[in-house]
């Protein structure tokens, strides 16, 4: 399968979530809830093998909001961490480089690769980070993170422009290409046909590399650190052993969980980038 060119555009310019999509963000608090039935049965997913996970948070949002999920990663058997830098306030230098000191502090203390999984923008510096230091990640999973955004794409951009040391409109367009392409290490892309804050267009991988895929985990863009099918996904994929990836599937009798449920007319009509990787 012929590789996809490096000056391809790959940009998303799709219309941001309508805001019918955005009120209804509001649903994520029974994405919380449902994480409640989960933790009794994590017993029950696969177990990790103690290596490290740093955990990255969503815009406007600090560390509290993955406490959930770092402890349920924690449980399962990984040595899950915080980032430690406060709230996401954007893009600045000075995150850029505490992000990098903390990849290479964990990496440092239990002699190991990482693992890094971001929520929304969280995911974004994670796919940056794996693409400066490949040799010390190990994998990058996204949850709803719009690296192939544009500010059409997204109903926050005004916001993170308020905010960001350096905002969307100023980023070069080729370090905005060189984002949409995925970084040179294994790639699991979650996102939701129902995402209100961003495009779910934007959140999702067009690429033929075999270790790079998209899985359609359904639920509120702002719910997705609490997804019981965002956690069944991260259980598997982070089990896998380093060098013996494989697609994901879903058990069998959870199959029906993974199907998209979203119609068309809500999603601002069937645009569907994924079927420029068939």
């Amino acid at each position: 399968m012929a590789m996809r060119s490096q000056q391809e555009d790959l940009i998303d310019h799709s219309h941001r979530p309508s805001k019918l999509l955005l009120m209804a963000e509001g649903r994520a608090v029974y994405d919380a809830a449902a994480m409640v039935p989960m933790l009794a049965l994590k017993k029950c997913l696969p177990q990790g093998d103690n290596h490290p996970v740093l955990v990255f948070p969503g815009f406007l949002a600090s560390s509290r909001s993955t406490r959930p999920l770092r402890q349920y990663l924690a449980d399962l058997g990984y040595r899950a961490h915080r980032w430690k830098l406060g709230y996401n306030m954007g893009y600045s230098y000075k995150l850029h480089y505490g992000m990098r000191d903390r990849v290479t502090e964990l990496v440092e203390r239990y002699g190991d690769k990482i693992s890094l999984v971001g929520w929304s923008l969280g995911g974004v510096y994670a796919r940056e980070l794996a693409r400066e230091m490949p040799d010390i990640v190990r994998q990058v999973i996204t949850m709803g993170s719009p690296f192939r955004g544009h500010p059409s794409s997204s109903n926050v951009h005004k916001i993170f422009n308020m905010f960001s040391e350096v905002p969307y409109d100023k980023m070069p367009e080729s370090f905005l290409q060189d984002m949409a392409h995925p970084p040179p290490v294994p790639t699991t892309a979650l996102y939701t046909r129902g995402d209100g804050v961003v495009a779910w267009q934007s959140t999702v991988e067009l690429s033929d590399r075999p270790d790079v895929e998209n899985i359609h985990v359904g639920g509120a863009h702002m719910g997705l650190g609490f997804n019981p099918r965002s956690l069944i996904v991260l259980a598997d994929r982070l089990a896998l052993p380093e060098g013996q990836w494989r697609p994901f599937k879903p058990p069998f009798l959870l199959k029906p969980l993974f199907r998209n449920w979203y119609p068309d007319w809500l999603v601002h009509g069937d645009e569907n980038p994924l079927k420029a990787t068939a």
